[in-house]
C-alpha cells in the first residue's frame, strides 16, 4: 500500500486538509426568535433610530465639504448633486429593508450576507 494511505479509514493524506475546511466552511441554519420573543433587548426609540441614521447616512463630511466644493467647484449645481446623493442613499434604505422583511432576524448586514452566500 501506498504510504499515502491511511489502512484503518482508506482515506487519502488530504483528509485532515479536507476535514478542517469542512468546518470552516459549516453553515448554520438562521432561526427566527419566536413571535414576539428576540434575543436582544430593545432599547431604542424611533427617534433614536431615525437620528442614527440620518448620521451614519450623512456623515460628518457633508458639514465640512459642502460649503468648499459649493464656492470651488459646482456652485449653485450643489443642491443638484446632493439630491442624487440623497436618492442614491434613499435606493440603498429600502434594499435594507426589503432585506429586514425577508429575513426578520437580528443582525443587519452580516445576517443578510450570511443568508445569501
Amino acid at each position: 500500500m501506498s504510504s499515502a494511505i491511511n489502512n484503518e479509514s482508506g482515506q487519502g493524506a488530504g483528509a485532515p486538509r479536507a476535514s478542517i475546511l469542512r468546518q470552516l466552511c459549516a453553515v448554520r441554519p438562521i432561526d427566527p426568535a419566536p413571535e414576539g420573543k428576540s434575543r436582544l433587548k430593545q432599547v431604542l426609540s424611533a427617534r433614536a433610530l431615525l437620528a442614527i441614521g440620518l448620521g451614519a447616512t450623512i456623515g460628518s463630511g457633508i458639514f465640512v465639504l459642502t460649503g468648499t466644493v459649493a464656492a470651488n467647484h459646482a456652485g449653485p449645481a450643489i443642491t443638484l448633486s446632493l439630491l442624487i446623493a440623497a436618492f442614491g442613499g434613499g435606493l440603498a434604505a429600502l434594499c435594507y429593508s426589503e432585506f429586514a422583511t425577508f429575513l426578520p432576524v437580528p443582525g443587519s448586514a452580516y445576517s443578510y450576507t450570511y443568508a445569501t452566500l
